[in-house]
């Protein structure tokens, strides 16, 4: 079964993306050139639809022949998340509008059960009480969400990583997860679009539909990790928080690097530019498979440090 769910998935999704990325094309939905644009061809930022909607139709299909992959009350925190991405991507909304989605979103996921609670003895500190708990993780899934988007600026980036920290979660995951065929089917939803990127005409990107949708995607396997029910494996075995970042390192870099530096000169920390870690390395390499391959490198190693370390 998984590795037909992984087939059907890949099939459905590389249809799909085709699908929109001709509508997009035919009304014009085109992604704007401008001083940011890390590319000079045509291409849409239907990415994140043409993998949204394989994946609920495999997941319906599942709960269809009574098969619980996952809470499908979190679809409904992804799908706001998804919505405001699409608005953004054809209309360009502020991004005020997307923060306060951003925290509606943030705060249907809390309802749903994902709190961090305990931290696991970082800073001496274990449980906490509701409020700051809450209060904590409104924090982290805004910031995880926006590391994400921060991070779509390189072709294929943003997709490694969230299949990276997808994969991971699986592997190091004592015994069978409670996410394993969701996370096949969003695997195999994501494979075709990292060749779509790379396509010299017609590229599709992930959009803010896109890395908005797989940001709170992210949020909810990272605090399913923090949670007292995900067990890592023996070999493994370290602190939670400590766990997360040796598996979602860059993103988490990057963010406080850049927000730091935009604070530091009085700037908004949601004031798009191109002086991100990712865009620094493609000034020297020039193409971007080079530089995701770079950053997959060194999340590799910072994956082995802190395992050796800890």
């Amino acid at each position: 079964m998984i590795y037909l769910t992984l087939f059907t998935s890949s099939l459905l999704s590389y249809f799909f993306l085709i699908i929109t990325r001709d509508y997009f094309i035919k009304n014009k939905i085109i992604d704007k050139i401008n001083k940011r644009s890390s590319h000079r061809i045509t291409a849409v930022r239907s990415g994140g639809l043409g993998i949204f909607i394989p994946i609920i139709l495999i997941s319906i299909y599942f709960y269809i022949v009574g098969v619980e992959i996952f809470d499908f009350s979190f679809l409904i925190p992804l799908l706001i998340l998804l919505l405001i991405g699409v608005y953004d991507d054809t209309s360009d909304a502020d991004y005020k509008l997307k923060f306060i989605f951003q925290i509606i979103a943030a705060k249907i996921i809390i309802d749903n059960g994902l709190v961090i609670d305990n931290l696991h003895g970082i800073f001496g500190i274990e449980s906490i009480g509701r409020v700051p708990a809450q209060s904590l993780t409104i924090f982290i899934i805004l910031a995880i969400i926006n590391s994400v988007n921060f991070i779509d600026g390189i072709d294929g980036l943003a997709t490694s990583i969230i299949l990276f920290l997808i994969i991971s979660f699986e592997i190091f995951s004592t015994g069978k997860s409670d996410f394993l065929i969701l996370s096949i089917i969003v695997v195999g939803s994501l494979l075709p679009l990292l060749f779509f990127n790379y396509q010299k005409n017609k590229k599709i990107f992930l959009g803010d539909s896109g890395s908005l949708f797989l940001g709170g995607l992210a949020s909810i396997y990272i605090l399913k990790i923090v949670s007292n029910d995900y067990l890592i494996l023996d070999k493994f075995d370290i602190n939670k928080i400590l766990f997360v970042f040796s598996i979602f390192c860059y993103p988490v870099i990057d963010i406080v690097r850049i927000v730091l530096i935009r604070l530091i000169n009085k700037k908004s920390p949601f004031e798009a530019d191109k002086n991100h870690i990712h865009h620094h390395i493609n000034k020297r390499f020039k193409q971007h498979y080079k530089v995701v391959l770079i950053i997959f490198l060194f999340s590799l190693i910072n994956f082995a440090v802190i395992h050796l370390l800890f």
